[in-house]
């Protein structure tokens, strides 16, 4: 009769000490200088966020503050680490400047948009466009937090002409993968929503002013930048665009990575890569280590990149243009 009694409180003593674990793992990933024995917390504490949620309003490494649920994959890192893509934070950070525009296609919660509106400042301008409606109110209620007056959040889906498009959610452990490729497993949800063009999104001051424009949209990536073809000689000459490229899904869809790369060159720009990883076990050596830029790419892309187009003829695209 004692073992039966005790038994649950040793399993809520047990719940508690994990959980303990798990809060001082996370200050210590966070807050301890240097990346020394990070490597393998930051794994196991990826794995235990992810079973088991916790849902907290946190402070980046930028000082924005996000509402998150350590469920999904981009909010748990930003929960974990204080940052999503550690070197595209950064060359972000080197790239615009106050009075810029920057134009987020995907923005999902609004990561970069929201890093964005303080680096452009109040003469600046942030297009946030998303085609999740639900992931639209996060992204409204994530820039109302921070106070964030310069974004136009958009909810819309972009691609090459007018049409409807079905977009698919697999999980909800990584809910920046609503995507439109065919999908035939189990889904969490599905929503259609009317595209167009980017150019018809944009107003006259934001196409002048614009300075990266950043598209992130899970295989759809060609019809956007087709989408975009007739607004590449019309930016500014100092405009970069950087695309997350993932050839087997645009391939599911009838596109290609070599179209989208002529489409760029044909326009003027010459393209680089910028080195990103999604383990989480890599996030300790990327904020530590040594800054990483977009280097000169000549080669195929054939596994997921993440792409910057620019005129600048260069080894690399440093910090600052």
């Amino acid at each position: 009769m004692s073992t039966a009694r005790t038994e649950p409180r040793e399993l809520i003593e047990l719940t508690e000490l994990t959980e303990l674990l798990a809060t001082l793992g996370r200050r210590y990933v966070r807050d301890f200088p240097g990346p020394w024995g990070k490597t393998f917390v930051a794994r196991a504490l990826n794995a235990y966020l992810r079973d088991h949620p916790r849902r907290r309003v946190v402070e980046t490494l930028s000082g924005a503050r996000f509402a998150v649920d350590t469920q999904d994959l981009i909010q748990r890192y930003l929960y974990l680490f204080g940052v999503w893509e550690p070197h595209m934070t950064r060359w972000l950070c080197g790239r615009l400047a106050p009075g810029d525009c920057f134009v987020d296609v995907g923005a999902n919660i609004g990561v970069f948009s929201v890093l964005a509106s303080r680096l452009v400042g109040e003469r600046g301008r942030v297009v946030a466009v998303e085609a999740s409606p639900a992931f639209h109110r996060r992204l409204e209620q994530q820039s109302d937090l921070n106070g964030c007056r310069n974004i136009r959040a958009v909810n819309a889906a972009v691609s090459d002409a007018h049409r409807t498009l079905t977009f698919v959610l697999a999980s909800s452990r990584n809910m920046g993968a609503n995507s439109i490729v065919p999908w035939d497993g189990p889904a969490e949800s599905s929503f259609d929503i009317e595209a167009v063009p980017l150019p018809e999104l944009l107003r006259p001051e934001e196409i002048e002013t614009a300075r990266v424009i950043k598209i992130d949209v899970e295989g759809a990536e060609g019809a956007v930048v087709r989408g975009l073809a007739p607004l590449l000689e019309k930016l500014r000459p100092d405009a970069e665009i950087t695309v997350e490229v993932t050839p087997d899904r645009m391939a599911q869809l009838g596109d290609s990575a070599d179209d989208l790369l002529r489409t760029m060159t044909d326009a003027g720009y010459h393209v680089y890569r910028l080195a990103n990883s999604y383990a989480a076990d890599s996030y300790p050596r990327a904020l530590y280590g040594e800054p990483v830029v977009p280097v000169r790419w000549d080669r195929p892309v054939t596994e997921e990149s993440d792409l910057v187009f620019s005129r600048l003829d260069a080894a690399t695209l440093g910090p600052a243009g």
